[in-house]
């Protein structure tokens, strides 16, 4: 069996990292793309992260892989069999990694009628496609810019609503399709159109590293892992443990940490000052805030989690001039905040400033500031 390189054994790649963890932690934060030249540990990442994450419990014999724990998040049929049967029984499977091909079509996406099944007994009965194999775990499109665009949409609503539905051929038919979807792509080759690429929560830029101390380590974890494989899984074992267990914990974690209203109109604020069209980058910098306390083991959001989640959902969404890249200064990220957060205290006023700052007594006064990253170690 192929051992899979290390999630935490990449070397850089900080920002690309951060946005996998987090849409891990909330799938429904929709997903993150991941722009860059060839060799630069983008597929690497992605099968990495899934390989991160734990072994799932699952209703045996679900194609969907449903959670025997939410029945509210399982399929028709589980649900009909558990009805009339009680609890049902249950496996363990490790967390799914699809990788979908760029010439896959709808019916295989989102599944279509057995045609086997239909001529032999003349029965309807749905095929499963990749999102059901998708369910809870990894749904990875390479070379994401050439896959057709309503393909592409499809994934991207299931992905935001957690469900899909089936509508054709005489049958109706939904089943959950809560995944981690990441694409990739090399802006070389061209880019997404910008209605599908506002859909994706997160877009991360990644580069080759240019210190030449950087580049030697990545030759060398790299000889090590081609040389022996399990050798080199065994000297990352304890790290990727650690954050396997940290990723657990956030998820359970991340539907208790709460915000403000001055929360909320910071990130508007923040949005209003970039001129990003609707209203999509909000919610995002939202869920994506409360992931990156979720993961640093906090019940409440901070001004550096907002700005750490800008990092990830604006910059593709920012208006650009043609032929112009759209860059995300940090200065600028860093003033604007400043800037939101200021207009939040002056519209809410000192008693609400007082008691929002009681709610957030529990964030310590290094968090409260603005920095640049987020601890990943």
């Amino acid at each position: 069996m192929r051992t899979t390189y290390p999630f935490t054994a990449i070397v850089g790649q900080e920002r690309m990292k951060r946005a996998l963890i987090l849409n891990a932690i909330n799938p429904q934060i929709g997903g993150v793309l991941i722009r860059g030249d060839r060799g630069t540990a983008k597929s690497t990442a992605a099968r990495a992260l899934a390989a991160l994450l734990p072994v799932l419990p699952v209703v045996k014999g679900c194609p969907f892989s449903c959670d025997p724990d939410s029945p509210a998040m399982a399929c028709s049929v589980c649900l009909n069999h558990s009805e009339e049967d009680g609890p049902l029984p249950t496996d363990c499977r490790p967390t799914p990694f699809i990788d979908l091909p760029v010439s896959a079509t709808e019916d295989r996406v989102v599944g279509t009628l057995d045609i086997e099944q239909a001529i032999q007994y003349g029965e309807r009965r749905f095929e499963p496609g990749v999102l059901a194999a998708a369910n809870r775990g990894v749904l990875y499109v390479d070379e994401v810019n050439l896959l057709d665009d309503h393909v592409v949409d499809l994934l991207l609503d299931s992905a935001a609503m957690g469900v899909n539905v089936v509508e054709r051929e005489g049958i109706s038919f939904q089943h959950p399709a809560r995944f981690v979807l990441v694409g990739s792509m090399n802006p070389e080759e061209g880019d997404l159109r910008p209605q599908l690429l506002d859909r994706f929560a997160h877009a991360v830029d990644v580069v080759g590293l240019t210190a030449p101390r950087d580049r030697v380590e990545i030759l060398r974890r790299r000889v090590f892992f081609e040389q022996d494989p399990d050798a080199f899984a065994a000297a990352y074992e304890q790290s990727e443990a650690e954050m396997s267990d940290r990723i657990v914990a956030a998820r359970s974690r991340y539907s208790l940490v709460e915000y403000t209203d001055r929360d909320l109109y910071t990130i508007a604020a923040l949005t209003s000052s970039f001129k990003v069209d609707g209203h999509r980058a909000d919610i995002v910098i939202l869920k994506t805030a409360r992931a990156v306390a979720a993961f640093e083991d906090r019940f409440q959001i901070t001004d550096r989690d907002i700005l750490l989640a800008a990092e990830l959902a604006l910059p593709h969404r920012m208006k650009k001039q043609p032929f112009q890249d759209a860059v995300l200064n940090p200065e600028q990220l860093e003033a604007n905040m400043r800037k939101a957060r200021s207009d939040a205290d002056e519209a809410f006023g000192e008693d609400d400033q007082e008691a929002s700052e009681a709610e957030s007594s529990s964030a310590s006064a290094d968090e409260k500031k603005v920095p640049r990253a987020m601890n990943l170690s």
